[in-house]
C-alpha cells in the first residue's frame, strides 16, 4: 500500500514510518522539521534497508501537499503532523488551533481532491478531559481541559462529520495515552527541540548531564505518591497499533475510534525509579507546581483494540526506560551532531 505520513519524522511518526517500511508499504512522509530531524528518516531507511520519500512542508500548504498526492497517489493516510505540548497551547492557544486543526483541514480536502479515501489519526487521551473517570473507555464523555486537547478533539469531530456525509471515507482515530520508548537498536528515538514538554526524554537527558534536574509538576494529586499517573505506551507498540488500524480500515468502512495504551498507571516517581533501575543513574528532581492543564490520572481501557484489531501492547515500563537510555547514550545530542 501506499501510504503518506504527515509529521512522519518526529517520534511516533519515524517508528511508525519504520513498521510500514518493514511490512512492504511505500512511504511518503510529509514533514516541516520543525519539531524533528530528517537524520530520522535517514536512520529509518538505515534500519529498513529501503528509503520512504519525503517532501519537507507543512501540512497548511495546499501547493506543496496537493503536489505531493499527485506525484505519490496514497491510498491511506497516517496523520501525525501538529504540535502537541499542554502547557505550550495554554500560552499561545491561536497556534495550536491553525497548525492542528488547520492542517486537518487542508489534509482532507486534499485527500478528496485526489480520491484517497483512508486517513489513521493520531489524537490523544487528553480528549476525555475531566468528565469521566479512568480506565477510559471510547464512549466515555469527552471535553479536553486544554487547548492542545480541544484540537484533537475539534479535528475527531471534522473527522466524524466528514465521514458522515462521504461513505467512502474511512476513518481510524486512535487516542494515545503517553509514548515513551525508543528501537531496540538504539538508532532512533525522541529528539524533541529546546526543552523536553514529555517525561522520559527529559528524564533521559537528565542522566546524560543535559539538564541539572527533573522539574516534578505537583505532589499533591489524590494518587498512591502524590504525582500525576499515566498510561505509558511503548512506542514500538504505538507503532504495530497504527499499522493494526490500517488494517481493519481495509475492510471496514464508517469511523472508528480505539484507545491505544496498556491499560495500567504508573506515577512520575514510578517511572523515574524504573529509568533508575535501567540505567544505573540517580535522577535528581524536584517538586514544582502543578501544570495548567494536567489532570490527576489517565489511564485507558483497550478492550477494544483488542477485540476489533487483535492489537495489544506487549512491553513494559521497563522495556521502555531500557530502550530509552540505550538511544540516549549512543546519542547525546539526539540527532544532532558531536
Amino acid at each position: 500500500m501506499r501510504v503518506l505520513v504527515t509529521g512522519g519524522a518526529g517520534f511516533i511518526g519515524s517508528h511508525t514510518t519504520l513498521s510500514l517500511l518493514e511490512q512492504g508499504h511505500d512511504v511518503l512522509v510529509v514533514d516541516d522539521l520543525s519539531n524533528s530531524s530528517e537524520e530520522s528518516l535517514r536512520r529509518v531507511a538505515e534500519l529498513a534497508g529501503r528509503e520512504p520519500g519525503f517532501v519537507k512542508a507543512n501540512v497548511r500548504d495546499e501547493q506543496a501537499l496537493d503536489a505531493a498526492f499527485a506525484d505519490f497517489k496514497p491510498e491511506a493516510v497516517i496523520h501525525f503532523a501538529g504540535w502537541k505540548a499542554v502547557g505550550e497551547s495554554t500560552q499561545i492557544p491561536l497556534v495550536y488551533y491553525r497548525e492542528n486543526v488547520g492542517s486537518t483541514i487542508t489534509l482532507l480536502e486534499t485527500m478528496a481532491k485526489h480520491d484517497c479515501h483512508t486517513i489513521v489519526f493520531s489524537s490523544s487521551a487528553t480528549v476525555y478531559g475531566e468528565l469521566s473517570e479512568p480506565p477510559f473507555v471510547e464512549d466515555a464523555p469527552t471535553g479536553a481541559t486544554n487547548p492542545y486537547g480541544r484540537t484533537k478533539h475539534m479535528v475527531e469531530q471534522i473527522l466524524t462529520d466528514v465521514a458522515a456525509a462521504d461513505p467512502q471515507l474511512r476513518v481510524g482515530i486512535l487516542r494515545y495515552f503517553n509514548p515513551i520508548g525508543a528501537h531496540e537498536s538504539g538508532r532512533i528515538g525522541e529528539d524533541p527541540k529546546g526543552i523536553p514538554n514529555n517525561l522520559l526524554p527529559f528524564v533521559a537527558q537528565v542522566a546524560a548531564g543535559r539538564r541539572e534536574k527533573l522539574m516534578v509538576f505537583g505532589d499533591d494529586y489524590p494518587t498512591p505518591d502524590g504525582t500525576g499517573t499515566r498510561d505509558y505506551i511503548h512506542v514500538v507498540d504505538l507503532a504495530a497499533g497504527h499499522l493494526a488500524a490500517l488494517d481493519y480500515l481495509g475492510n471496514n468502512d464508517g469511523c472508528h475510534v480505539w484507545n491505544l495504551g496498556t491499560g495500567k498507571p504508573n506515577s512520575v516517581l514510578e517511572v523515574v525509579h524504573a529509568f533508575e533501575a535501567a540505567s544505573g543513574v540517580e535522577i535528581p528532581y524536584e517538586i514544582v507546581a502543578r501544570r495548567p492543564g494536567d489532570v490527576a490520572s489517565s489511564y485507558a481501557n483497550v478492550d477494544r483494540a483488542h477485540q476489533e484489531l487483535g492489537w495489544r501492547a506487549e512491553k513494559s515500563v521497563a522495556d521502555a526506560c531500557a530502550d530509552t537510555y540505550r538511544w540516549q547514550s549512543a546519542n547525546p545530542n539526539g540527532f544532532g551532531e558531536g
